[in-house]
């Protein structure tokens, strides 16, 4: 598919919520130091670990959505102050045994959700489904359409969900399958250079760049950098000795965010694929970093337990966040850009931005 094709398709549970924790900062001057992210509530449950978290705010940042104990608990952030305004029960007809993986919100009543489960057909055996995706209307508590079963033929990577064009992407032989919730559409984008599979990409907003990552068998671990209107290999982001974790454009397509095994967060311009910033003071392996909305601030989830906000325009650290007990897996900012929330395995953590003078 063309380039500019592409850009176009791309155009009440008790004890569950638990109270902030102390705060827990350590600063650093920064030229846009006018603001302090404070710990509002620490909740049991998860956000998407493999894919961005940023969907599971709903679109006027009112709202934070959230697995827990099979249940997607969607609580109000009105204030800073977290509420449970709803509790879901997902339910599939012939599914049991239904884990949610994650979930994201369409539109301010729709949520698309992801995960599997077993399936029972009469006078068959019980088996494991593939990933699933299904839409769910919040208000009526009840499945939006049929469900979709992803890499049932085998031979695909993992599916991963992409928040800021609203597609989830799956790659098998040298070709990527972009399907989208809203329309139940696929488009194909081939790579003929691409012979393995890539275990981590990303997809610009704008729908100009495909960047390539883990690639396996592969011996280096710079990532390649693809231009979709030419479906080729066109630059490599070089200097990586150890293996890239997470790869975020920002909002606008400009800039691009890498973080490391290395500890490291690294700042991109685009298209020029220019190193414009390392960001050091993670101790250990950087899980997730992604932009603010506005693209000012990068946010990073390392496995040292803490997630860091550093500036982006001048890449110095702004602020450690140290609430988490457990290593951080992936972190992401309010649409507004008011709020960060990020999750562990079992816990989601979300901070709200404060001024902290005229």
């Amino acid at each position: 598919m063309a380039g500019l094709a592409v850009a176009a398709l791309l155009c009440g549970v008790p004890g569950l919520l638990a109270g902030p924790r102390s705060l827990q900062v350590e600063t650093a001057p920064s030229a846009q130091q006018n603001y302090v992210w404070v710990n509002v509530g620490n909740v049991e449950g998860h956000l998407a670990t493999y894919s961005s978290p940023e969907g599971a705010f709903s679109p006027d940042s009112s709202a934070l959505a959230l697995v827990s104990k099979g249940k997607i608990v969607v609580d109000g952030l009105t204030g800073g102050n977290l509420s449970i305004e709803k509790v879901l029960h997902p339910r599939i007809k012939d599914l049991s045994d239904l884990d949610i993986q994650s979930v994201n919100f369409l539109d301010p009543n729709t949520l698309f959700l992801m995960g599997t489960g077993i399936v029972h057909e009469k006078n068959k055996q019980d088996r494991p489904t593939p990933l699933i995706g299904f839409r769910w209307n919040i208000q009526q508590d009840a499945l939006d359409g049929t469900v979709a079963m992803f890499g049932s033929s085998g031979g695909f990577g993992r599916p991963r969900y992409f928040p800021q064009i609203k597609f989830l992407g799956m790659y098998k032989d040298d070709t990527f399958i972009l399907w989208s919730p809203i329309s139940r559409k696929a488009m194909e984008i081939r790579i003929p250079e691409l012979t393995r599979e890539p275990h981590l990409y990303s997809f610009s907003p704008n729908g100009h760049w495909l960047l390539l990552a883990q690639i396996a068998g592969g011996g280096s671990p710079n990532p390649i950098v693809v231009r979709l209107s030419e479906h080729k290999f066109v630059d490599v982001l070089s200097g990586f000795q150890e293996t890239v974790m997470s790869m975020r454009f920002s909002r606008d397509s400009g800039k691009l965010v890498t973080a490391g095994e290395d500890g490291q967060v690294r700042i991109w311009s685009v298209p020029d694929w220019k190193l414009l910033e390392t960001l050091s003071g993670h101790k250990g392996p950087v899980r997730w970093a992604e932009f603010s909305p506005d693209g000012h601030w990068v946010a990073s989830a390392g496995e040292d337990h803490t997630v860091r906000i550093w500036s982006a325009d001048d890449g110095k650290a702004v602020q450690t966040l140290s609430e988490s007990r457990a290593p951080v897996d992936t972190v992401t900012f309010s649409p507004d850009g008011n709020y960060v929330a990020a999750t562990t395995d079992d816990q989601v953590l979300i901070w709200k931005k404060t001024p902290t003078g005229p």
